[in-house]
């Protein structure tokens, strides 16, 4: 399915067919399969689609239940498996062969964030509970492997093998590598005086970003030699006086660059080597709730969704919830800058 409108799809770019009932919290694409991707939302359902770039548009391939709101997913290293983490604390395992959801962690506060660690074959959750866990799927013994206590609820976390980055309600950052993952080997504070939303590894495992509720991004060098790399910038924002949350930061890995997306319902790609921002999108009539790119950056898939970022007297019924994906060319390439400095 494929919408022309300026007014829900201002950018034209393919609309799956089929989309949440309500809110959508997470999106991620199969690491086998490029245009396989998969939606966690707050309808207590997790859904799948192949996108066919060629002819702009999508296919359901199946949905199944959580039984409870989703608010982070990611698949098996051989695409057959999706997990989800949800609001009833619980992890499920989705096999796509068979159809089946078992259940293969267990914490006592929402999972907020999951990821398939494919190197040690376990699943690492990390919940508002202040735990990160990590478990062995095969054995559904209900008790993880490994069980590390934090500081705070956990409300951010990026895996890219073997850096862990960790965000946790005190603005604190845990990094790990998980060849070694008992303890942190680095814990830095965060560049950004408020709330954390996000956080996203850079591809060469340096660093990472950071996105706040105030409509800023940092840029965080784990060079202690390097901090004059690390910088903060504004985006998301409205003639500098309204702030936007940032909801998510996505890199694209081929190239280093990466994108933003937030509550204004825009979304951007950005060069931090030059500092520019390479190229701003139309916005969306609400919020971007969550957005991620392919393997090879070639797709880009973002989600038209009310974040409840300003209260429940802004949320319109009759807005429905979407899942966009753009069809990435040269302006998530660096050099291709668009716009003046930021």
């Amino acid at each position: 399915m494929f919408s022309t409108s300026t007014t829900t799809n201002p950018n034209n770019d393919i609309e799956l067919s089929s989309p949440p009932s309500d809110g959508v919290s997470c999106l991620k694409f199969s690491p086998k399969a490029n245009n396989f991707i998969v939606a966690g939302s707050w309808d207590q359902k997790v859904r799948c689609w192949e996108i066919n770039p060629s002819t702009k548009s999508s296919m359901p391939k199946a949905i199944i239940s959580h039984d409870a709101a989703i608010l982070c997913t990611d698949w098996s290293g051989d695409g057959t498996k999706v997990f989800t983490g949800g609001v009833d604390g619980k992890g499920k395992c989705w096999n796509l062969a068979t159809n089946q959801m078992v259940q293969v962690a267990q914490h006592t506060a929402p999972i907020k964030e999951c990821f398939w660690i494919e190197e040690s074959n376990v699943l690492v959750t990390a919940s508002w509970d202040k735990t990160l866990k990590y478990w062995d799927t095969r054995q559904q013994t209900g008790t993880p492997v490994l069980s590390l206590e934090l500081t705070e609820r956990i409300y951010a976390m990026d895996m890219l093998y073997p850096l862990l980055a960790v965000a946790t309600a005190d603005k604190k950052i845990y990094i790990y590598d998980l060849k070694n993952p008992q303890s942190p080997y680095k814990t830095v504070d965060s560049l950004l005086k408020f709330q954390t939303r996000c956080i996203s590894c850079f591809p060469d495992k340096s660093g990472f970003a950071l996105g706040s509720i105030e409509g800023r991004v940092a840029i965080q060098s784990l060079d202690d030699s390097k901090q004059e790399n690390s910088f903060t910038f504004k985006c998301h924002r409205e003639n500098d006086t309204v702030a936007y949350a940032v909801n998510n930061i996505s890199f694209a890995l081929p190239y280093g660059t990466f994108a933003t997306a937030g509550s204004d319902g825009g979304f951007s790609f950005w060069d931090k080597e030059s500092k520019f921002r390479l190229k701003q999108f139309s916005k969306l009539p609400q919020s971007i709730s969550t957005a991620t790119f392919n393997l090879d950056a070639s797709l880009y898939a973002y989600a038209s969704s009310y974040d409840w970022s300003k209260g429940s007297q802004y949320f319109d019924p009759n807005q429905p919830n979407s899942i966009f994906v753009r069809v990435v060319g040269d302006e998530a390439k660096k050099g291709n800058r668009q716009t003046k400095k930021r």
